[in-house]
């Protein structure tokens, strides 16, 4: 059977690391990254590149929005170094937006998502992967706001003033700062990203009460009992909040060594917990492992077309594959 053509499927993905897997290449910090492509001289380019995705690639799509993040891992960086490198991040993104304005531009409403589609554009969005990026300090949330950031992860897998994580201090929840930095983060207009969260962190921001949670590159725990994945009592909590989850395409967050049968399998249990409003994409291209057979976001087609041969019609995949992030973040 001939796969469903890139220019027939729209693509809203929830994660990337493309931004901070690129700005490590151009600084030369000399850090390996996982599954970035082999041929080290395409990458530092966001145009084309041997990565999982480009600029280049998500305009193949019908019509396409992606939310690229500003990581950095703080075991890997001197105390104090973590805000300038979200700062040197940044200027990473607005260059490479500038440079491929033909191609992307960054949007902050529905209104620019829609404009910069009709445009033959990709739509950019912004999200910051760790509060610590930003020290952790409400104050330099007004800078983030400012940037158009979207979204940002209360932690990574490394424990910070705000929280634990599922991977550091996993029953450590959220702390009076971490409930301070999430009421203004709401205030000014971003939403929380549960993706790394411990668990005790997430009820607590759950019971806050604050709006849509967001968990942008997350899968279900019943299927594969990672810490870094959603029980289902955490599902029906981001269902009822109006928010979003991004099914990941990181193998070892589907079972390990998967094929796209195992993300439909994901994707079904979530769908049977009344979640055809909140299932969405959060693919983790750049940072991840991927499928069996996987090189990038060039290779979506194949579980539209798998999620299809499994009974979804076309009105339910748009909803996955695009409008249910629309209706969060435009």
């Amino acid at each position: 059977m001939k796969l469903t053509d890139m220019r027939d499927i729209p693509c809203f993905d929830g994660h990337c690391d493309t931004v901070s897997a690129n700005a490590r290449f151009v600084s030369h910090v000399g850090h390996d990254w996982p599954n970035v492509g082999q041929d080290r001289d395409m990458l530092g380019h966001f145009r084309r590149n041997a990565g999982h995705l480009d600029f280049t690639r998500l305009g193949r799509f019908q019509k396409a929005a992606q939310v690229f993040a500003l990581f950095a891992d703080a075991a890997r960086f001197p105390a104090g170094a973590l805000w300038p490198e979200c700062r040197r991040q940044h200027e990473v993104f607005l260059a490479a937006l500038a440079a491929n304005a033909d191609l992307a531009v960054q949007c902050r409403t529905a209104a620019e998502i829609d404009a910069a589609n009709a445009a033959g554009r990709a739509a950019a969005l912004l999200s910051v992967e760790g509060g610590e990026l930003l020290d952790c300090d409400p104050e330099r949330l007004e800078t983030a706001a400012f940037w158009g950031v979207k979204l940002i992860n209360i932690t990574w897998n490394r424990v910070n003033a705000l929280a634990g994580t599922n991977a550091e201090a996993a029953d450590r929840g959220l702390t009076d700062r971490g409930r301070e930095f999430v009421r203004e983060m709401v205030r000014l207009g971003m939403l929380p990203d549960v993706s790394h969260l411990s668990d005790p962190g997430f009820w607590d921001l759950a019971e806050m009460g604050l709006g849509p949670l967001i968990a942008s590159h997350s899968n279900a725990r019943a299927l594969c009992p990672n810490s870094r994945n959603l029980t289902d009592d955490m599902f029906r909590a981001i269902r009822d909040s109006g928010g979003v989850v991004g099914i990941n395409m990181y193998d070892a967050f589907l079972g390990g060594a998967c094929t796209v049968a195992d993300a439909v399998r994901h994707i079904d249990h979530f769908m049977a917990l009344d979640g055809a409003k909140t299932v969405a994409l959060g693919g983790d291209w750049d940072g991840c492992r991927l499928l069996a057979g996987w090189h990038g976001i060039q290779d979506l087609p194949q579980l539209w077309d798998a999620l299809a041969a499994h009974g979804y019609d076309r009105a339910t995949l748009e909803d996955i594959f695009y409008n249910n992030w629309y209706r969060v973040l435009g």
